[in-house]
């Protein structure tokens, strides 16, 4: 199977360094300082309660949206408010919290679009994306239409669409949301895998009994605020997540025996 990424060429450990991010829409304040870092070659979970601005945090990164202060490094060089296309090109992929399938393509004419980021010969860029594929494991489904595949596929689409422009950083946005236990298990699976491959991976997700045993590194964002940054096993314990996203002493209970 081709290479899914380049080799990592970054030395102090940090791959992503997020500072002070604000994004103003009008009167509204979706992020109002958000901090965070994310180390190479880690699963870094982003957490917080609905409208905490987590989603609004990655379309700053990636570059769908300018923020209106503060940094965000990537492998130590400055890219906010940089284009979309070439954040990509620099290697951050990512996915959608509602899921942005090409309905009337194939799974395999998808996947071909990321992949000719970086391999502009259609040959190439169509051999890279059956390899990606296979990886996922969609490649049986590799001619289904878009709109045919269940939510489960559709996600696995969204992954192979973004690690075919063979990205070093990887943004998944909700991509356990929806699923059954079953499936679930197989997407940590591929999460596993995919960390296996050298690539970095900065995660949106509300399922935390999932979330908590896998993550490296937690971050929670409150009315956009990072209010925390650590293990599983002190985001559990920490009054302040515990007030602002987990709830209840029986919920968080429970899931602080998964983080342990």
């Amino acid at each position: 199977m081709s290479d899914l990424i380049a080799a990592p060429d970054h030395s102090d450990g940090m791959l992503l360094q997020v500072r002070g991010l604000v994004k103003r829409f009008g009167s509204l304040r979706a992020l109002d300082g958000v901090d965070l870092d994310v180390a190479e070659g880690s699963l870094t979970g982003l957490i917080g309660p609905n409208g905490a601005g987590k989603s609004t945090a990655f379309a700053c990164i990636a570059g769908a949206e300018k923020p209106t202060a503060g940094s965000v490094l990537f492998r130590g060089r400055e890219i906010a408010g940089m284009a979309y296309h070439r954040v990509a090109a620099l290697g951050i992929g990512r996915t959608y919290q509602i899921v942005q399938t090409f309905a009337d393509m194939t799974v395999l004419e998808a996947t071909t679009t990321g992949a000719l980021l970086r391999r502009p010969r259609l040959r190439d860029a169509i051999a890279h994306a059956e390899d990606v594929l296979a990886f996922v494991g969609l490649a049986d489904k590799r001619y289904r239409l878009g709109r045919a595949l269940t939510i489960a596929d559709k996600k696995r689409l969204e992954m192979a669409r973004a690690l075919a422009t063979e990205p070093s950083l990887l943004l998944l946005d909700e991509v356990m949301a929806g699923l059954t236990p079953a499936e679930c298990g197989a997407a940590v699976d591929l999460l596993r895998r995919i960390l296996a491959r050298g690539i970095t991976v900065l995660m949106v997700e509300h399922v935390m009994e999932v979330l908590m045993p896998i993550a490296d590194h937690i971050i929670v964002i409150a009315a956009g605020k990072t209010i925390f940054s650590g293990t599983a096993r002190d985001a559990v314990r920490d009054e302040r997540v515990i007030e602002a996203y987990l709830g209840s002493p029986l919920e968080h209970g429970e899931i602080r025996e998964r983080a342990t």
